[in-house]
């Protein structure tokens, strides 16, 4: 009787698997075997073995079947007509089936097995299912479980185009392949955005390297020791303490006197902190190309530069002061202050400072540069509504006694104020349709400012998460490096211990 053989589970009934004189398997074999992740059942051969051991251990010669292609693929054996591979030229396999040059042979294949027949590809035998399978059928089968970028390097070495599978398989490998592709440009680039922009082996061979690198890692690296994590803090303390004063200096109260010379020295003190920390950042460049085209150290710049400005023209106004005449000077003192308070304004940008400490801005910062195509389509999308609205509300209104929309231009603010849903009250319609006008505007803009908050709110927040933890990651290194609650008590038990009272 027939020995019956467990079949192995295959992509369909013409699937023909392996070699019926010595391949098959019992269940229990069929159940361990796993291609390359055993490699000892994968026979090892290749085209120099001795024929004659092998003519030695097979009694009957292996007659060869002249309208089969033998085709052993990382271990498992495949047989397809010449005459279907025939039909694809332009495939691998297909050019196999067709030269009849064997050097031509040999270059398409890893290697060939004389006794056999066997063309051998080092290739994975689970994603050829699918290529056989196409072959057969000439339909080419995607599975969402694969991974698109090893099926369609698998398929672009065998030389099948993804066009011969199905429409709708096809539009979803596509979308899976483009989400894929987009995640991973994220994760580099947010990979980027997490490492520190320049690597301490760059200081190697370089004047003063060592040095540098040092304090290189004292001011961009703030989880690299304790000093660099309190010039970190300091650096944030400093910021918040410069908004503090330049907003009280605003304040009727604080503009006497004792609390100028106040203002002004607290504003020195910061002025010298942050020079002292871009000069250092400066020092510890090691390409002073890269230093000025950073985005951190050109908000270091416009941090510090006001100071010096200011000085600068009060030293001005002091020459003008006593080379010209009385009215000159007035003109000329009333110029210099507008650029003064002009010059003192750009000190808020010093707020920008923190966002190199803060994961929260550096997170949104990121967020608005992933999703700057939503941000603009949005902002085009309001720019729409303001130039539709204010025209409707303008040819409804205009002609209503008193009214504030003489122009569409003066009917621009109202229309921006109702998109955005604040609405001040300031400027109202006065006739029906232009409350209609007015009540679509609001709806549209209700629409509107709904749309993009879920994309970029999910957005935010994943970067957010993944920057906390690389950032809680490297605190706990620092941390354990540190062990600051463990050297605190055995310090203290150390003091308890030499006490002569702790042994009584």
């Amino acid at each position: 009787m027939r020995q019956q053989w467990a079949r192995r589970a295959s992509l369909s009934a013409s699937l023909k698997i392996g070699d019926h004189r010595g391949h098959c398997r019992t269940p229990e074999e069929e159940e361990s075997y796993i291609p390359f992740a055993q490699d000892s059942l994968v026979r090892q051969w290749n085209s120099m073995q001795n024929v004659a051991d092998d003519n030695q251990k097979s009694e009957t010669p292996i007659q060869r079947n002249k309208y089969l292609l033998n085709i052993n693929v990382g271990g498992k054996l495949f047989q397809i007509a010449y005459k279907v591979l025939a039909q694809y030229p332009i495939t691998r396999l297909g050019k196999l089936a067709l030269y009849t040059d064997p050097v031509k042979r040999l270059q398409l294949c890893d290697d060939y097995l004389v006794q056999k027949n066997e063309y051998f590809f080092d290739r994975d035998p689970s994603i050829f299912h699918y290529i056989f399978h196409f072959y057969r059928s000439g339909v080419l089968w995607v599975m969402d479980e694969m991974c698109p970028s090893n099926f369609v390097e698998e398929i672009e070495y065998w030389g099948v185009h993804l066009k011969y599978s199905q429409r709708c398989c096809r539009i979803l490998f596509e979308e899976k392949r483009d989400e894929l592709s987009e995640y991973l440009k994220i994760e580099k680039e947010l990979e980027a955005e997490l490492e520190p922009m320049e690597s301490g082996t760059q200081f190697d061979g370089k004047f003063l390297g060592r040095f540098r690198k040092m304090v290189w890692n004292l001011i961009e690296n703030p989880y690299s020791s304790v000093p660099a994590k309190i010039i970190a803090v300091m650096s944030s303390f400093f910021v918040l303490i410069s908004i503090v004063g330049m907003t009280l200096s605003t304040v009727e109260e604080m503009k006497n006197k004792t609390a100028k010379m106040w203002m002004e020295q607290m504003e020195m003190v910061c002025a010298i902190f942050f020079t002292s920390e871009y000069l250092m950042r400066l020092i510890s460049s090691s390409s002073f190309k890269n230093f000025l085209r950073a985005a951190f150290n050109a908000i270091d710049l416009v941090a510090i530069l006001p100071f010096y400005i200011q000085i600068l023209f009060e030293n001005l106004d002091d020459g003008d002061m006593q080379y010209h005449e009385e009215l000159h000077k007035v003109e000329n003192v009333s110029k210099l202050g507008k650029v003064l308070k002009l010059i003192k304004l750009m000190r808020i940008f010093r707020i920008l400072k923190l966002a190199r400490h803060s994961t929260g801005l550096r997170a949104f910062s990121f967020t608005m540069r992933q999703c700057y195509q939503q941000v603009c389509c949005l902002l085009l999308f309001i720019a729409m509504g303001v130039f539709t609205f204010s025209a409707l509300i303008h040819s409804v209104e205009h002609d209503v006694p008193g009214t504030d929309f003489t122009s569409i231009p003066c009917a621009w603010w109202w229309a921006a104020v109702s998109l955005s849903t604040v609405g001040y009250g300031d400027t109202v319609p006065d006739t029906i349709l232009g409350r209609m006008v007015a009540f679509v505007c609001i709806s549209f803009g209700i629409i509107l400012n709904g749309m993009p908050i879920s994309i970029l709110y999910n957005k935010f927040s994943d970067y957010y998460a993944k920057l906390k933890a690389h950032e809680m990651s490297q605190s706990l290194q620092l941390s354990r490096r540190i062990r600051l609650k463990e050297r605190v008590l055995r310090k203290f038990s150390e003091c308890w211990r030499a006490d002569p009272r702790y042994y009584r």
